[in-house]
């Protein structure tokens, strides 16, 4: 859990069935989209090279679609001849998906579509079929699990103090589409209700592990997800149960308030987009005490003494 303003590299994986990605070089901001696609069924498998009398190598001679190309039911694919022609067509509505050496065509339906976005500023530095790559400058506060898609939007304040549990009644739909920042606890019923309202994502210093499956299901981990499902976007900064925000995170969060922020679940960090000005990086974070069953986080100072069933760690490694 540190603070710091700098150049960051931000990898964004991208589903199968990406049908436009960002080119490397292109520069963006928060919130662009940098890839899209779409979810697809049952493919239907054409044998057009058969079915028309040429040799799988010289079908694309004769291609009338080419892939990723969205095509109805009827649609000719591929064709040759003029009085005495062959063709193959399309046997549903769907999307050319693929080309096999056999000179197969795979037809697939589209059941929905996708959209991957920015949570940087930056510029392009890898694009392939499993993730754009973009590197920027800004503002990341390191967490330790995020859950839920990626999330963008201007960062807010949602309690008084970084001790004070983020209740559900002060969330309402003005705070819709802003990052709410929570003091030491967010429960399952702040979570669903900022979901609700629309609020684009939550940062605290702890939610507890049974909420978090009440939200997510019982399958639920902290790999984040990709940024088109709709669920709620959380981020633990310190632990799970409760833990109260040292000063040195909480004073730079509500220095930034007001700023557009991001959160990018994969690394569980908080990118905020302002100057380097903006706030001062502390120069340490401190020492965390953990209880034996997960239950609390508490920052320590460095002469205070730890009882019998108390873990202390670094949060800054």
């Amino acid at each position: 859990m540190t603070w710091r303003y700098g150049s960051w590299t931000v990898e964004h994986a991208l589903p199968v069935g990406a049908a436009w990605r960002c080119e490397e070089g292109a520069v963006v901001r928060a919130g662009d989209a940098i890839a899209r696609g779409s979810f697809v069924s049952t493919v239907h498998v054409v044998e057009a090279a058969r079915q028309i009398g040429v040799a799988a190598r010289d079908l694309d001679r004769v291609l009338r679609v080419r892939p990723v190309v969205d095509v109805r039911r009827g649609t000719v694919l591929a064709r040759t001849g003029r009085r005495f022609a062959r063709a193959a067509s399309a046997p549903a509505d769907g999307r050319l998906v693929h080309i096999t050496a056999d000179g197969d065509l795979l037809i697939a339906p589209i059941i929905d579509e996708w959209t991957v976005r920015s949570t940087i500023d930056g510029t392009v530095v890898g694009s392939s079929a499993a993730a754009v790559t973009l590197a920027g400058e800004c503002w990341a506060l390191q967490g330790l699990a995020g859950y839920g898609p990626d999330a963008m939007g201007e960062l807010a304040l949602a309690v008084d103090g970084p001790a004070e549990p983020l209740a559900p009644g002060r969330i309402d739909v003005r705070l819709a589409g802003r990052i709410l920042v929570g003091g030491a606890r967010i429960a399952a019923e702040a979570i669903t209700r900022a979901h609700a309202v629309g609020v684009a994502g939550l940062v605290a210093g702890a939610a507890p592990a049974g909420g978090l499956r009440v939200v997510y299901g019982e399958d639920v981990d902290a790999r984040g997800a990709p940024s088109f499902e709709d669920r709620p976007t959380v981020l633990c900064l310190i632990g799970f149960g409760a833990g109260p925000l040292p000063a040195e995170v909480w004073e730079p969060l509500a220095a930034l308030a007001g700023a557009r922020a991001s959160i990018h679940t994969a690394s569980a960090r908080l990118f905020v987009l302002a100057a380097s000005d903006a706030t001062s990086a502390p120069d340490r974070i401190p020492l965390l005490a953990l209880s034996d069953d997960h239950a609390s986080v508490r920052p320590i100072g460095e002469d205070e003494p730890l009882g019998p069933n108390v873990i202390a760690y670094d949060a800054a490694r």
